[in-house]
């Protein structure tokens, strides 16, 4: 029989906290919106990632077997605050600008010009990382709308910002501390 004691022991720590978490960004050179910023925002929400390994269903006598296949890798998405200067809103805008413009069909070819690491660190309650993921070759897919509305009070303005990426690696920490900015 299982005791409250033997749960409470295996939650020694508290467990983890869906709102301790940083999302660490570092924009390509060409974004001069994001010159001089140290590459770190606190986002409103994001979220661990996830994969999925697809299935190959083959028949064999009228019965489905299955065998696993390929993996793939879900967008990221974070959902950021604007600040008065719109400086991250800026910068994505920017970004997305130099992959494809706006008004024309140019842009940045070479995947080194476009595309960086990003990173989401879920922290304890101290600020140590208990766990890090790396986003490979990342860059915004999309960048959302911020919704603006006459009866909204006491908020500030929200916009999110979808990724693409070519895969991500999951980083055990636990003793590692973010620097403060």
């Amino acid at each position: 029989m299982t005791r409250i004691a033997d749960f409470k022991a295996q939650m020694a720590t508290g467990g983890a906290r869906a709102n301790q978490f940083r999302v660490t960004l570092t924009f390509p050179s060409f974004v001069t919106h994001a010159a001089g910023y140290t590459a770190q925002f606190l986002s409103k929400a994001t979220s661990l990632p996830s994969s999925s390994i697809n299935d190959i269903p083959i028949q064999y006598r009228g019965r489905a077997v299955h065998f696993a296949g390929e993996r793939t890798f879900q967008p990221w998405h974070i959902t950021a605050y604007t600040d008065n200067n719109f400086l991250i809103r800026n910068a994505m805008e920017e970004w997305a600008h130099g992959i494809q413009e706006v008004n024309t069909t140019n842009g940045r070819v070479n995947t080194r010009d476009y595309q960086v690491d990003l990173y989401v660190h879920q922290l304890d309650r101290s600020g140590s990382i208990v766990k890090e993921y790396k986003f490979i070759d990342a860059y915004p897919s999309e960048v959302g709308p911020i919704q603006l509305d006459y009866e909204q009070t006491n908020a500030i303005e929200t916009f999110d910002v979808l990724f693409q990426y070519n895969f991500w690696e999951s980083i055990n920490s636990t003793t590692a501390v973010l620097p403060s900015y």
